[in-house]
């Protein structure tokens, strides 16, 4: 198999017979051979029904069906578990990314040798307030952030080689961050191409302004990933030890104070009366946290993660 295309969709009953159609006509012309599997993730406008009639009627075209809604991150990372082809690329199920692109984005990974390309939808058909502008200021930060040159990492259409999918773990929202994730498992040789975007035909969109905070959080879950995700004691070791060794110093200067000036026959106080002393337990307590924090950090990553992230109802393997 030399091509898998992963579509992830919620709720496009509309769209998917003529996405299909399209993906077929610009396809047809190649010798490549192909799969397409869409992940249903817990439709409720009778999507299913439409894919379990597509894959009885084509033996290339496979369907996935989340008994609720997990999302986009959850699908994917189904997409990518069932994917045979030596390319995958993923797009969205709403006819806003261009099936056309297929073509030139399986030869940039077949031929020059890319881990990944991802599509950059330079000039958007949506609205400059709810989707462009925020999404400007998003992919900078991410750029600044995760060191990963792209100019729009929210864009659905992206191409990998099979080796990158098979070794990502996309979960939670982190579907945003797949280049991120990519690079961060060694995959380094990416880079990003033009595409075609369009306005939705179909349908409302399925992310509402709750993304922008969604995404926020994501950040900064990938910066430390990046940056302290295989080794967070070196965080929170390091935060820990320097925390305890100032609450500790402090400690013993005012048991050491109080030490002298009783010995002297100097005038002196409790040590439960001096604030410097409450100050002192506290970063001792924090940097005591800091450290366990650390340890258990470690301790998850060497049991690995959990897979069990949602709950297939049904699935489908084409025509029978």
């Amino acid at each position: 198999m030399q091509l898998t295309i992963v579509i992830p969709l919620l709720n496009e009953a509309q769209s998917i017979p003529e996405l299909q159609e399209w993906i077929d006509r610009v396809l047809a012309t190649s010798e490549l051979s192909y799969e397409v599997i869409y992940i249903d993730d817990g439709s409720t406008d009778g999507s299913w029904d439409v894919l379990s009639s597509l894959s009885r009627k084509r033996d290339h075209i496979k369907a996935i069906q989340f008994l609720s809604n997990y999302g986009k991150s959850q699908a994917l990372h189904a997409g990518f578990n069932s994917a045979q082809g030596d390319v995958v690329i993923t797009m969205d199920a709403d006819l806003q990314d261009s099936p056309e692109e297929i073509p030139e984005l399986y030869r940039m990974i077949a031929s020059d040798n890319y881990d990944l390309v991802s599509g950059w939808k330079k000039k958007r058909y949506d609205s400059v307030l709810s989707k462009n502008l925020p999404s400007k200021l998003f992919n900078w930060a991410a750029r600044r952030t995760s060191g990963v040159q792209l100019n729009d990492f929210n864009c659905g259409l992206k191409a990998y080689r099979k080796e990158v999918v098979k070794n990502i773990d996309v979960h939670g929202e982190m579907h945003r961050y797949i280049p991120v994730l990519a690079a961060n498992a060694g995959y380094t040789n990416i880079t990003q191409k033009v595409v075609q975007h369009q306005a939705r035909k179909y349908g409302e969109t399925k992310f509402g302004y709750d993304r922008f905070i969604k995404g926020f959080l994501d950040l900064v879950t990938i910066a430390f990933i990046s940056r302290f995700g295989k080794r967070p004691m070196h965080l929170f070791g390091t935060m820990g030890f320097l925390m305890f060794a100032v609450g500790f110093v402090i400690a013993v200067y005012v048991g050491g104070s109080k030490l002298y000036k009783m010995a002297a026959d100097l005038p002196y106080q409790l040590v439960t009366r001096n604030p410097w002393f409450y100050i002192a337990l506290t970063a001792m307590v924090l940097g005591s946290l800091f450290f366990i924090a650390g340890f258990l950090g470690e301790l998850i990553i060497r049991t690995g993660s959990n897979q069990d992230r949602y709950t297939i109802a049904d699935k489908l393997q084409g025509k029978s």
